[in-house]
């Protein structure tokens, strides 16, 4: 091969890599701006919610930005770190689960484990040019990607009601009238109460009738909502939405779409799903997200992120203390 032919071929290999890892960085970037957003924009204050930003949720695509910066300019470098973390990522996941993988599993595994590997080798060979074009298009793309994703939640999230009220809060409409418990024990709202529907259940069977305490013996005042009055009660700037829940579909339908708001949500919680009543089957039971979505989940499951709030009836006396 003479050496226009090997320029030429080493070219196309470099600019191989540069899109490959281009696109991952693109793949992350979508993901941790719209999980960022969705999940993780909710300290009280600007700095706090910016530093999670870049540390939890974008800090993948800065990472795969910056390996693929040092890949153009010092491709040995840039190659090697991809087949480090690789080997690293196979030998701490794969390896201890290959008796019981198939090829499908091993598979599954490319994004991950296999295409570092793959764009490793072709930064090792592959010398893209014109480099400040290859710099831009690593360095821009997945940028250009985060700010599109964040323009429709930023103006979201600005245009969120939280009226600071956690007391229990009378919701009605769409055909509903409930209670809603207040901050505390019937009112998970931190990630270190979170708590599998069995106990959410229990806490609900205990809770006092103003809310604010469990006790020893069952009340039977409190209880999960259904699915259905989930639904239905979710709102969005002080008005209903107008929810409808679908059992044979088993899905939520609104003329608009809620938000995390009061009265029902705290925007200041790091909590965005609630459990509800509603079994699926024997094993998982039905949860519903801030923007109204509804999914089934494992019964046990403890995360962070879900917790729940008591409902009850409307009763004589109520006016008091909803007043309190």
């Amino acid at each position: 091969m003479d050496v226009k032919a090997r320029k030429t071929t080493s070219l196309i290999i470099g600019w191989v890599a540069v899109i490959l890892i281009t696109v991952v960085a693109c793949f992350w970037a979508f993901w941790g701006t719209i999980e960022n957003f969705h999940e993780g924009w909710w300290y009280p204050n600007l700095f706090e919610r910016v530093g999670v930003m870049f540390i939890q949720y974008l800090s993948f695509p800065i990472v795969t930005v910056l390996i693929g910066i040092i890949g153009i300019r010092w491709p040995k470098i840039g190659g090697g770190i991809l087949l480090v973390i690789s080997a690293w990522f196979i030998w701490v996941f794969i390896v201890p689960k290959l008796p019981n993988m198939n090829t499908r599993a091993l598979l599954s595994w490319f994004p991950m484990a296999w295409l570092p590997v793959l764009v490793g080798i072709l930064f090792l060979f592959g010398r893209p040019q014109p480099r400040k074009w290859a710099y831009l298009v690593v360095a821009g793309t997945p940028l250009l990607v985060s700010i599109i994703c964040a323009v429709e939640p930023i103006y979201r999230i600005s245009g969120r009601i939280d009226d600071g009220n956690r007391g229990m809060r009378l919701v009605e409409g769409n055909g509903l009238k409930l209670i809603w418990a207040p901050a505390g024990p019937g009112w998970v709202r931190e990630h270190s109460r979170s708590c599998s529907w069995q106990e959410a259940c229990r806490r609900c069977r205990f809770l006092t009738e103003d809310g604010k305490n469990l006790t020893e013996t069952p009340q039977g005042i409190w209880r999960l909502p259904t699915v259905e009055e989930a639904v239905r009660s979710m709102m969005r700037h002080g008005q209903n939405c107008k929810g409808r829940w679908d059992p044979e579909k088993k899905r939520a339908t609104y003329e608009v779409r809620p938000d995390k708001e009061s009265p029902l949500w705290d925007t200041n919680s790091g909590i965005i799903y609630w459990w509800t009543v509603t079994e699926l089957d024997e094993e998982n039971s039905f949860f519903i997200v801030y923007n109204g979505k509804v999914y089934p989940r494992e019964k046990g499951t403890r995360l962070g992120s879900q917790g729940f709030r008591a409902v009850r009836e409307v009763e004589l006396g109520d006016s008091k203390l909803l007043s309190e």
